[in-house]
């Protein structure tokens, strides 16, 4: 029986999870995990399969004969972009972990809006009790632009929370007691929409898509008078001079931004300091790294067993 193929594992993760969760994975093969110097020098030819997450640059030159590219996210964008890309299965990372922590990020942003926890925050910097204004979870539409696996979940949990939610995604989805809008019927969503949640996977056409053109055309008849944008799918998805002049104007209420264009942020951004914006760093849906391995080994299983493999990419689609 021939051996069987290493791993390459590129992944910019904390290194520290990469070596825990590497301790448990792939016991019947190598891993050429190239965060480790001992790697740098390696012939990665010859070898099937590699997990990446904002890989280094000269990764497929040096493993030109994979079989299959493994995402270590949902997004596949960064992977995407990566010069050399081979013509072979690209598969994303789905999994019950990584769906329910973007839920949660989700959750939290829209329940600390609705119950104005940054006002709190500041009146308890300056010691000083005061009631605001209540409005409960049934006076606000949630909107979610993106509905796929992460988007229905979010959905739905927000549901239970007591939100009114509504969904729109580029081909129309059918969601149990979900109102929900596709293609051409994103001004309809929009004209609904209290909170605005950005789901989306980074395409060509998505890219730039919320601007201050699109956050015109949302509800203003939600219990702020304006709208909130929370953002966390890509960062390629939102136009940011944008944000920031509607915060100004107050075509936006608030904003919670866990995706930038260009990150780490800059520290001179405005962001960090807005008292209406939450900043997070890329971490609304950080991937469970032993999860990710296991949901590798069981593609790998399945495609050396004769199966198809699983969450496979439309790279024209981009998702």
């Amino acid at each position: 029986m021939p051996a069987k193929s290493p791993v390459i594992v590129d992944l910019k993760f904390i290194p520290e999870e990469v070596e825990t969760a590497l301790k448990g994975a792939f016991p019947d093969r190598e891993v050429i995990n190239r965060a480790d110097a001992v790697h740098d020098d390696r012939d990665l030819s010859g070898i099937d399969y590699a997990v990446v997450w904002k890989s280094a640059p000269d990764l497929f030159d040096r493993a030109p004969d994979l079989k299959v590219v493994f995402s270590g996210g949902a997004g596949v964008d960064h992977v995407l972009t990566l010069p050399g890309l081979p013509e072979v299965p690209l598969v994303r990372f789905v999994d019950r972990s990584l769906t329910t922590r973007m839920s949660e990020w989700v959750a939290m942003q829209c329940l600390m809006h609705l119950r104005q926890h940054r006002t709190y925050e500041a009146l308890a910097e300056r010691r000083e009790w005061r009631d605001l204004s209540q409005p409960e979870a049934a006076d606000v539409t949630v909107g979610i632009m993106g509905m796929g696996v992460l988007g229905q979940d979010a959905a739905r949990k927000l549901s239970v929370l007591g939100f009114k939610v509504v969904g729109w995604s580029r081909s129309k989805k059918a969601v149990e007691g979900i109102e929900t809008f596709g293609g051409d019927e994103l001004d309809a969503f929009l004209a609904r929409t209290d909170f605005l949640v950005g789901l989306l996977p980074l395409t060509p056409e998505t890219r730039g898509i919320f601007n201050a053109g699109l956050f015109a055309k949302l509800s203003r008849n939600g219990p702020f008078g304006a709208p909130v944008f929370i953002n966390g799918g890509r960062g390629g998805s939102q136009n940011e001079a944008d944000i920031l002049n509607s915060l100004d104007a107050g075509l936006l209420h608030a904003a919670s931004l866990d995706v930038f264009e260009q990150e780490p942020l800059s520290p001179v951004s405005r962001f960090w300091q807005m008292p209406n914006v939450y900043v997070t760093p890329h971490v609304a849906a950080s991937s469970d790294v032993k999860a990710l391995f296991r949901h590798v080994e069981q593609q790998i299983a399945r495609l050396e067993s004769g199966q198809p493999l699983q969450h496979v990419v439309d790279k024209l689609a981009g998702y």
